[in-house]
């Protein structure tokens, strides 16, 4: 029976390896992690303009819309081109695994082909209509007409009403901003997986010789393979604008990005099953990024991202967006994977042990910030039978409960990307947009931090017996 768990562990292990391995999986992971930094920038900027903002100056007023420029300026150069920037960075990481002699080369295919596959027409809204008092000077001074009265009525014959204009030589933050991510994602890692292997064939490189800087050479030597994945991503454009009047970014978020929130969102049962598995793979020795940073974390990533875009507007976040990775973070990572935070609170109040309290003492510090690996490795956390139990229990349950609690309505809906190392409490108070909403999560954080205490207790009791045990028949 023990060989069978063992093979069935080994085998498990060999699995999750190879999904967290997948290169574009990693890359994805990786590119994640590298524009990270700009959410939560984007985030404290939102924080900023929509709840400290409004302490010091009255909400509508012309002082507090001069300082809101502030935030909107860094929302603008953070949300609004977010996937623009994703997908030079996937190009990148992709380019850095495959270990492809340019990845710079890569960021440009990335960000050109995702550009490429955007419309080339947008609605906008119409406010102000300009136009040249000589139509054809376009130096000449610009007048502006209203489109409505004084009172509000619209300048138009009686029956005609403009929702809209088509609007060409504009790209759309739709497209370019967090609702565009899913398409960042997928172009980036079509258009550099197809340039990598057109590079491959050394016919088409450019030789310029000896002589010619680097930076020239590298340049030629891609050029045609460049030019060639252009081609094939603007005649896809092409086709489906001809054929079926649409784009790629659109199919993208009906045909993939809709039904992958909506897997995340039918309840936590996804998530929870994804981080029961990469919580148990962490107690084989295996990070358990391995395999929820490649399943989950992007989605749940783009889902908080939209939320912040929501928030940043003044509007209500869709029940459909109330899972997302700040609720992982914040409410089921407390002290970092497996809520080991707790582990090292009973140990400091309940624990006889001189070797774990040793362990706590220096591993409490980087816990209280969400960094448990000294607690995985030291404790240890890896193959303890008795821990491995809490450990994939208690954040289960956190996910559980915090989303049940947030669809009720007990608990805002997370709005702010903090940094992950942010300590209990505060990241709770700061995740849902602070007020009266962060005191609720912080106090349910603090709920957390006692349930988990309580599960984790007569655990880390039967743990520290199994261990004196040990030793005894060891020294027998």
């Amino acid at each position: 029976m023990a060989e069978e768990q063992a093979g069935f562990l080994d085998k498990f292990s060999e699995f999750s390896a190879k999904v967290g391995n997948q290169i574009h999986l990693r890359s994805l992971r990786d590119a994640f992690a590298t524009v990270m930094p700009i959410y939560i920038m984007a985030g404290l900027a939102v924080l900023i303009n929509n709840v400290v903002f409004p302490l010091f100056w009255p909400k509508g007023s012309t002082e507090l819309a001069n300082v809101q420029a502030w935030g909107a300026a860094i929302t603008q150069g953070t949300l609004s081109v977010a996937a623009i920037l994703l997908a030079g960075v996937i190009g990148y990481c992709f380019a850095k695994n495959k270990r492809f002699d340019n990845p710079l080369a890569c960021v440009i295919v990335g960000i050109s082909n995702m550009i490429i596959m955007m419309p080339q027409a947008v609605v906008g809204t119409v406010g102000n209509l300009l136009y040249a008092t000589n139509a054809g000077d376009k130096t000449a001074e610009t007048l502006s007409y209203a489109l409505t009265d004084a009172a509000g009525k619209l300048n138009l014959p009686e029956g005609y009403a403009i929702s809209g204009a088509d609007v060409t030589g504009v790209l759309s933050f739709s497209n370019t901003g967090t609702n565009g991510l899913f398409g960042a994602i997928i172009i980036g890692l079509l258009a550099t997986t197809l340039f990598i292997k057109v590079s491959q064939n050394d016919k088409l490189k450019v030789n310029l010789g000896e002589g010619v800087p680097p930076a020239v050479a590298d340049s030629f030597n891609v050029m045609i393979p460049m030019l060639i994945t252009m081609s094939v991503f603007g005649l896809v454009a092409a086709i489906l604008k001809g054929v079926w009047s649409t784009d790629l970014m659109t199919l993208i978020a009906l045909g993939v990005a809709a039904p992958l929130k909506g897997v995340m969102n039918a309840g936590p049962w996804a998530v929870i099953i994804i981080y029961t598995f990469a919580n148990l793979l962490f107690c084989l020795g295996i990070h358990q990024s391995t395999i929820s940073g490649v399943l989950a974390e992007p989605i749940l990533t783009v889902l908080i991202t939209e939320n912040m875009a929501f928030f940043a507007a003044g509007q209500p976040i869709p029940a459909d967006h109330y899972m997302n990775m700040q609720i992982i973070n914040t409410f089921a990572l407390i002290g970092g994977s497996g809520c080991t935070l707790m582990l090292m609170l009973d140990t400091f109040f309940f624990s006889k042990s001189e070797t774990s309290r040793e362990v706590a003492k220096l591993a409490i510090l980087p816990s209280i910030f969400n960094i448990n690996e000294p607690v995985i490795y030291g404790y240890p956390i890896v193959y303890n039978l008795p821990l491995i139990v809490p450990f994939v229990l208690v954040p289960d349950l956190f996910i559980g409960l915090t989303y049940a609690l947030t669809c009720a309505g007990i608990l805002a809906p997370c709005v702010v990307m903090v940094p992950w190392t942010t300590p209990v409490i505060l990241s709770g108070f700061l995740a849902v947009g602070g007020g009266m909403n962060g005191v609720v999560a912080a106090i349910w954080q603090i709920i957390e931090i006692a349930a988990g205490m309580a599960i984790y207790l007569p655990f880390m009791k039967v743990s520290e017996r199994a261990a004196a045990k040990a030793l005894e028949m060891a020294e027998d």
